[in-house]
Order: structure tokens, then C-alpha cells, then sequence
């Protein structure tokens, strides 16, 4: 695993913090699982802060609970059926995904309000780069043009949500002919990298989105490392069993 100078503590309300992890490049299964481990601990209040994970998975696929596994094209990757909604969708090197670990009832009125402000900050984001991008609910996704450069699905349990969000910075496009994403046709997909004719640094990338994160909930940094130290226990206890 690894973590650097992002990992942070933001604080919107004296009841209310986010903690920022950034987990580098991670096997999807073990993010997964500690996805579902820190959001029980947030539901028991066992951590008192919401929590922001940023990360690159390895190629792997993905389909949300009320996807079509015929979507899934191919047997060469890992597949995971999870609790998100949405469709089959890729992850991979290149991506930035996010997955966000918060308390419904205290940072956000409902699952609408949470998956928009998610889409909201991807278009400031992408706007740091001359990127004209729109959020939207149908087709859902974050689109510049007739093309989706990001994909948003949550899940929901015990008022705690959890998944998140998948940009495409320098993402290899050519993964998701191996899929209908969303059950779409694999050229509708885009990223930063194709629009912009470069490759962008994906540190850039996310210092961009914890920007536009902070001033979209208008929000200081405060340092904490209380929940880094849960996450990295988890994590090599992870790697270990892999």
C-alpha cells in the first residue's frame, strides 16, 4: 500500500470529518473488502469521521447489483459482482477511483444529493483542465459531448454509503471493448489523456479533485492519522492472504 502527502483530515462541522487516503495502486478485491470493513465501523461509530479513499486498481471488471453478467465479455480478467448500482464497468492503471465512506444523515439528505455532488466535483475537476463536462443522471454518468469520461454507482447500508466514483485520466480504452460499460457500446467511453492529447499526471489529477472536493463543500484540512492507521492494518493483513 501506499499512502503520501494527500492523506488528511477535513473538517465540515465539529461532528463532522473527512479522512483522505491515498492507496496508490491496490488489488481491487482487498480495497473492496476494506471498503465494506470501514464502512461497518462508520455505521457502529467506532470511526467518527466519513472517509475518502483515492486509488488505481489493477485490470479488473466490475458489475453493480441489477447489472447483466452478459455485459461481461470476456474471461481474461478478474470479475466482481458487487453491491453498487450501475452496469459492468472496467477499472484499471490510469484510473483514478474513488470510493467515499459516509454517513447519510450527517453530511448528506439523501442517496440523490450524494451521488450528485460526487458528479458535481468531477466536472469542477475536469473544468481545471479546460474540460467542459456534465454530470448526468440518464445515461448516468459524467460526459464532455456524446462521450463518458466517468462513472458514478454507490451502495447504501446501514444509512453508510460506499463505491464511488471512476475518472478516466490515462486509461487504456481498449479494456472496455472486453465489456458493454453500462451496456453501452465500448466507443462511447473517453478520458482526460484522448481528450487533451497527453498523458496527465495522476497526482495532478487528484490534488484537482481534493481542490474542487474542498470548495464544492467549502471545507479546511486539518491533519488526522487515526484512520490511516486502521486502514494500513487492514491492508497488509490483505496482501498477506493474497
Amino acid at each position: 500500500m501506499a499512502t503520501n502527502a494527500l492523506s488528511k483530515n477535513i473538517t465540515t462541522k465539529k461532528e463532522d470529518a473527512w479522512q483522505l487516503v491515498d492507496l496508490g495502486l491496490l488489488d481491487y478485491k482487498i480495497t473492496w473488502d476494506l471498503q465494506k470493513k470501514l464502512r461497518s465501523l462508520r455505521a457502529q461509530d467506532t470511526i467518527t469521521s466519513n472517509i475518502l479513499i483515492l486509488v488505481e486498481h489493477p485490470h479488473v471488471i466490475t458489475v453493480g447489483k441489477h447489472g447483466n453478467p452478459q455485459n461481461v465479455l470476456t474471461n481474461e480478467l478478474p470479475v466482481y459482482f458487487i453491491e453498487r448500482g450501475g452496469d459492468a464497468t472496467y477499472h484499471g492503471p490510469g484510473q483514478l477511483v474513488g470510493y467515499l465512506i459516509a454517513k447519510m444523515t450527517k453530511q448528506y439528505k439523501s442517496i440523490r444529493e450524494h451521488v450528485t455532488s460526487i458528479g458535481f466535483i468531477l466536472e469542477k475537476t475536469l473544468n481545471f483542465y479546460r474540460i467542459i463536462a456534465k454530470w448526468k443522471e440518464k445515461p448516468a454518468g459524467v460526459w464532455v459531448n456524446n462521450k463518458k469520461i466517468a462513472s458514478i454507482g454507490i451502495a447504501i447500508k446501514e444509512w453508510v454509503t460506499f463505491h464511488g466514483f471512476a475518472l478516466n485520466v490515462n486509461t487504456d480504452l481498449s479494456y472496455f471493448f472486453k465489456i458493454n460499460p453500462c451496456g453501452m457500446h465500448p466507443t462511447v467511453m473517453t478520458s482526460m489523456e484522448q481528450i487533451l492529447g497527453k498523458k496527465i499526471p495522476m497526482n495532478e489529477v487528484k490534488e484537482a479533485f481534493v481542490k474542487s472536493f474542498e470548495e464544492y463543500h467549502h471545507i479546511k484540512w486539518t491533519q488526522n492519522k487515526n484512520v490511516e492507521s486502521i486502514i494500513k492494518t487492514f491492508v497488509k493483513k490483505g496482501e498477506k492472504n493474497e
